[in-house]
């Protein structure tokens, strides 16, 4: 059964074409280490370069899944140059063969990209926080929800490639329609979105090394038909890695907003993270402090739940401003599990009017 279903699976990636090359993913080795087990699982390799289209991973997850016997699809995406690096037994050696190592190649100085301007997209704002589960997606949502609602024209690309949470946040999953190779954004609540959430399955981890990484916010930029925009926040993945760099190499940013808890912990996270930003040449914009507090349900008074000031503290060892500290509110949450960010689903209550504040002072500062 397994040889039979194996061809079944062969034969349906031959009709997958790569438009980069124009040949099909299997004769052109892009597809390699074809699995299939007699339960009717299978797992392959997907080699990516650098220029191929990021959608090619999910056209071959659902060809495979619909050959008749299929159980069970596992795509893992490989950057194409590691695995001309390293191949795989089974895998002929590339015509072309690499320099013996044994002779030194001449040295070179590696010249650092510079970023491109993309006046269509406006200002270009990266979110980011030092560590994760501070509310950096869910503030980065609301601040472009509460400007579109301003009546500016906002987008954000979702480069948290690991943990990309938007499509939930914002109540939109949908796989991107293409228009004149052109991806197009999905909407929610007059923001436009792409998200690599979007492209994979729920359950599929993104284990990319920093040349996927690039390519794919490269790609969101660059691929997406935007329109024209006042406003773009990009989202970016906790820390400071490949994400980060690959974004202020691909575009001109024109500052950061660094989110924070008043935690300790957090906060020097998080100047890790604004001090990359310096050391890049991209300005910090100021510091939002999340979960700032819990208001009493009995007497409206604040209650320091995870401590005090740590906010304050980081933007005056910064020397930048504290844009605004946002409550902690459970129905924040809620809404985005559900698709409807605080400054929709109750603009009156206070964590929305900060979020509000928060936005309006970050537009003055841009």
């Amino acid at each position: 059964m397994s040889q039979a279903l194996t061809a079944r699976v062969s034969a349906a990636l031959q009709q997958i074409v790569n438009p980069r090359t124009g040949e099909n993913l299997v004769h052109s080795e892009q597809v390699a280490n074809i699995a299939v087990t007699l339960d009717g699982k299978v797992r392959l390799e997907l080699r990516l370069a650098s220029a191929d289209d990021a959608t090619l991973a999910r056209t071959v997850r659902q060809a495979v899944e619909a050959v008749d016997g299929v159980t069970e699809v596992h795509v893992a995406v490989r950057d194409a140059v590691q695995a001309a690096l390293h191949p795989a037994p089974a895998v002929p050696k590339p015509a072309r063969s690499l320099p013996v190592m044994s002779e030194p190649a001449a040295p070179r100085t590696p010249q650092a990209p510079q970023p491109i301007e993309y006046p269509h997209l406006g200002k270009i704002v990266a979110v980011s926080s030092g560590k994760g589960g501070v509310g950096k997606s869910t503030v980065t949502v609301n601040l472009a929800v509460a400007l579109a609602r301003q009546g500016f024209r906002v987008g954000i690309l979702d480069a948290d490639i690991y943990g990309p949470n938007l499509p939930l946040m914002l109540g939109v999953n949908a796989p991107p329609p293409v228009v004149d190779e052109k991806i197009q954004p999905l909407a929610a609540h007059g923001v436009k979105v792409i998200s690599l959430g979007f492209l994979i399955e729920r359950d599929q981890p993104a284990i990319w090394r920093g040349p996927i990484v690039m390519k794919i916010i490269t790609q969101f930029l660059r691929d997406v038909d935007w329109g024209q925009l006042d406003y773009l926040f990009v989202d970016m993945p906790p820390g400071t890695g490949d994400a980060q760099l690959s974004l202020v190499q691909a575009a001109k940013i024109a500052g950061a907003v660094i989110i924070t808890t008043p935690q300790e912990v957090a906060v020097g996270d998080a100047l890790r993270g604004a001090k990359m930003f310096e050391r890049v040449g991209v300005p910090v914009l100021g510091i939002v402090e999340n979960m700032s507090y819990f208001e009493s349900p009995d007497t409206g008074k604040p209650i320091a739940i995870f401590g005090s000031g740590g906010g304050q503290r980081l933007a005056d060892e910064l020397g930048v401003p504290l844009l605004g500290a946002v409550p902690l509110h459970p129905p924040v949450g809620e809404g985005g599990d559900n698709g409807q960010p605080i400054v929709v689903a109750d603009p009156g209550c206070t964590a929305a009017r900060k979020l509000v504040q928060i936005a309006a002072a970050l537009q003055e500062k841009l």
